[in-house]
């Protein structure tokens, strides 16, 4: 594969999240939906190319659509790349606040989210038993589905297209990134829903109606005479020697580096001394593990006082690889294989979806000591897809942030992303549901679940009340 082409995808994937975020600013339904333009550029890619219009018998090149085999291919490779820099960058470039601290802030949001997601791989274990693998005849793996997709959301659902093939379920990948398209529109749309309700009922208390919701939120854009103040990031090196982001994009490469000798040291120990027939390490992706890799590069810098990264630059480079790889997964998405397995995709959006929804009307305000709306209302747009949503929907109920839920959200992170989300568990889901089984997952799940609403239940819902 030439340079020249790998380029040119590059460039094409830009003119389709144009197209995407110039067809959302001239479309209300889009701007009231929040609907993210990197969504919209996946479907018009996909719309463009083999699985839609190719289909139709317009076929500019040999695979059909308008985008060739080879551009093609590296799309389908940037989500596995691009994974990694996500999940690196979420722990570079922040001060590590104290775990008591995040306990105080966050610890509801950590309790609710993690029910969630514990929920969601029951649910998908019930499933894997009763109906997905005995009538559909599919991989036992498809237990994990539930978690990867909605809690884990596209980048977790792309980044383990490797992992998905090397336990024989290919078509995993595929039914997973339909998964994560259908949480996030559904968690957006369902989530603005919650809102509406939300603020005519009484049951936010920030928010007094919807209508506070301003246009520039609704389109996604920033007032001229707001524009210097974004969070865009700080200058933290002189220019004439090196640029300040390419500072940062070295030091995530650096704990991308860390986190593949990790993985290829855990591999080598389960080949010398694991059990013959069970491998779990070796189908682990990088990306977890990227995660603790950005952990030890942090620790480093704060050890020796090298104050020379930004939060707001990370979290840019964060969101421009988000961006390209929800583009990319979506428009390489294969039609085909959903078309195939429609029966059971539909039965697990529809539990899915259903179950995120249960949590936030009748969990939420039982776990929640304050502002039960404002906090929920950010784990259940996360729960459906995407952190961005989550964060979406509580600027949306709490502009100014007069409530703890944004901080809350950003503190739960570290005691969410680590285990579930896209953390270890998640990763290893996929090997661990193949070496084992859906049953035992399934008793592991509830036990884990069960205690976490207990938690909830009995410590942050007694404070809730004595309150």
């Amino acid at each position: 594969m030439s340079p020249e082409v790998i380029g040119f995808s590059f460039i094409i994937i830009g003119v389709l999240l144009i197209l995407g975020k110039t067809l959302r600013v001239f479309t209300p339904f889009l701007q009231k939906a929040f609907v993210p333009s990197s969504i919209l550029a996946g479907l018009i890619g996909l719309l463009l190319g083999p699985e839609v219009l190719g289909q139709l018998g317009v076929e500019l090149f040999d695979t059909g659509g308008l985008f060739p085999e080879s551009m093609l291919n590296v799309w389908e490779e940037l989500p596995g790349l691009l994974i990694s820099v996500i999940f690196a960058s979420l722990f570079i470039g922040k001060t590590m606040p104290h775990v008591k601290k995040i306990w105080e802030v966050a610890g509801p949001q950590v309790t609710f989210s993690h029910f969630i997601s514990w929920g969601q791989y029951v649910l998908g274990a019930i499933l894997a038993i009763t109906i997905l693998v005995p009538i559909f005849n599919l991989h036992p793996a498809v237990g994990a589905l539930l978690e990867i997709s909605f809690v884990g959301g596209h980048g977790t659902a792309a980044g383990l297209s490797g992992t998905f093939s090397s336990v024989g379920f290919e078509e995993g990948m595929d039914l997973a990134v339909g998964l994560a398209t259908v949480g996030v529109l559904s968690g957006v749309l369902i989530g603005m829903t919650l809102i509406n309700w939300g603020a005519r009922k009484g049951k936010t208390e920030i928010l007094s109606s919807p209508d506070d919701i301003s246009e520039e939120q609704r389109k996604g854009m920033i007032a001229n005479e707001e524009q210097d103040e974004a969070p865009a990031g700080h200058k933290t090196t002189r220019s004439e020697f090196i640029e300040t982001l390419t500072v940062h994009f070295a030091y995530i490469g650096i704990a991308i580096g860390i986190g593949y000798l990790i993985l290829e040291g855990l591999i080598l120990i389960e080949e010398a001394f694991w059990i013959e027939n069970i491998e779990i390490f070796t189908h682990l992706p990088l990306f977890p593990l990227a995660m603790i890799g950005a952990i030890l590069v942090q620790f480093y810098l704060n050890k020796f006082k090298q104050n020379v990264l930004d939060p707001g630059v990370v979290k840019s480079i964060q969101g421009f690889a988000l961006d390209l790889l929800i583009a990319s997964a979506i428009a390489t998405l294969s039609l085909a294989v959903i078309a195939e397995y429609w029966a059971p995709f539909l039965i697990m959006a529809v539990t899915a979806v259903s179950w995120t929804v249960f949590c936030f009307i009748f969990i939420a305000p039982r776990i929640m000591p304050d502002y039960w709306f404002e906090r929920g209302i950010g784990d259940f747009g996360q729960a459906m897809g995407m952190s961005a949503a989550g964060i979406l929907l509580i600027n949306l109920v709490d502009p100014e942030s007069k409530t703890t839920a944004k901080e809350g959200f950003s503190y739960k992170q570290l005691m969410l992303d680590l285990i579930v989300g896209g953390g270890l568990v998640t990763a290893a889901s996929i090997p661990l549901f193949n070496a084992f089984g859906p049953v035992p997952a399934l008793i592991v799940a509830a036990i884990v679940m069960t205690g976490w609403l207990l938690l909830g239940l009995l410590y942050f819902g007694r404070k809730k009340q004595s309150s």
